[in-house]
């Protein structure tokens, strides 16, 4: 028997849509049953009582709204809130206020650290939801110093300071046996010609300075490319690199939604605590372009039960390092949410690029 086929908006006409989309907005706003009654009142569609009533008909059987238990009303499904969101959805921006405050506080902080933070906080408070941001990518970061020292076994220790002044050190195979004079003088020169550089553009760098290098220094510069490629931090767990920081998780206690299903909230603690889970719809947020939206155990994953998330990359020289986002009940205010997730984006990524000294 073929797969049911899902419904397009091409499939509705201009009221249905109109309906369904007035549909949603009473319910995210109050979180009743919408009632056949309120729309004709509210939307004013110049329906008669029993045509809206027919496409209200119309709409529960392409299984965009239900009925619960024994209401009179109707509330959208998983798949109306989905074509709510894909193709009705207009974002409210925010206001002149609100964004200035955007920008003098992140103006204000003085290091990357503090300025995921401070985004983090904003995102909670201006959504009233929770705030995540992922940390950016490690191999983003500009270098300041590197040094290498040989171990036993074959194996070499990478030490890296960076332009924040973190350091970072991890142990991997060396490429080959390089004596501690090899090392230091591959540890000077890429301190020396590299320093402001992330180490994706120190090793793009190294690359072309090898592909034009004579026969001559052909050696030297493939041992500088050797070591270069092991200035990548290892993933922090698993096949997903990265961390991420968490503000506003109360807001989810007293939110809009007035009866949460406790076991699927907790399910979503949880998944704060453990990370995986978040992690990997976030990295899946890397790949994307511009905003996008999670609905739920709907986006194939289970840890989010009734919630959404709301999800923005942002940028540092032209490249994703990272990303944030929103993360509430499924009937949270899209249209603002959506505008909140995607100027701080935007200005995350334009105060992590001043903050950032430009390559050299």
């Amino acid at each position: 028997m073929p797969a049911p086929r899902s419904t397009t908006s091409d499939e509705l006409n201009d009221r249905a849509l109109r309906l369904l989309k007035g549909l949603v907005e009473h319910y995210v706003a109050d979180g009743r049953p919408v009632g056949s009654k309120t729309l004709a009142r509210d939307l004013d569609l110049g329906l008669s009582p029993a045509t809206l009533r027919n496409v209200m008909a119309d709409l529960e059987r392409l299984g965009l709204i239900a009925a619960p238990h024994t209401s009179a009303g109707r509330i959208p499904t998983a798949k109306g809130l989905r074509m709510f969101v894909d193709t009705l959805l207009r974002a409210t921006p925010i206001d002149d206020t609100e964004e200035g405050m955007l920008r003098q506080q992140l103006g204000a902080s003085t290091d990357p650290g503090g300025l995921v933070e401070t985004a983090g906080r904003l995102l909670a408070d201006l959504s009233q939801q929770a705030g995540v941001v992922l940390l950016p990518r490690r191999d983003v970061a500009r270098l300041r110093q590197v040094d290498f020292v040989s171990l036993s076994d074959g194996r070499l220790l990478v030490i890296l300071v960076t332009d924040d002044g973190d350091v970072h050190n991890w142990v991997v195979r060396q490429p080959r046996s390089y004596s501690e004079a090899a090392l230091t003088q591959a540890a000077n020169y890429l301190t020396e010609h590299h320093a402001g550089q992330t180490l994706a553009q120190m090793r793009g760098a190294i690359l072309k300075e090898l592909q034009r290098a004579q026969a001559a220094v052909g050696a030297f510069m493939e041992t500088m490319l050797d070591l270069a490629e092991r200035l990548v931090p290892p993933p922090a767990g698993g096949d997903v690199a990265g961390d991420y920081l968490i503000r506003g998780e109360s807001n989810l206690l007293v939110g809009a939604d007035p009866a949460p299903d406790l076991g699927k909230l907790q399910a979503l603690f949880r998944a704060f605590g453990e990370k995986r889970e978040l992690l990997h719809v976030l990295d899946e947020c890397l790949h994307g372009q511009g905003v996008q939206i999670f609905l739920g155990a709907e986006s194939g994953y289970q840890f989010l039960g009734d919630y959404s998330l709301v999800t923005a990359p942002y940028e540092v020289d032209g490249q994703v390092v990272g990303a944030l986002g929103v993360i509430g009940p499924s009937r949270m205010p899209y249209e603002r949410v959506v505008s909140v997730v995607d100027v701080t984006a935007r200005l995350l990524g334009a105060a992590l690029n001043r903050r950032l000294p430009a390559p050299s």
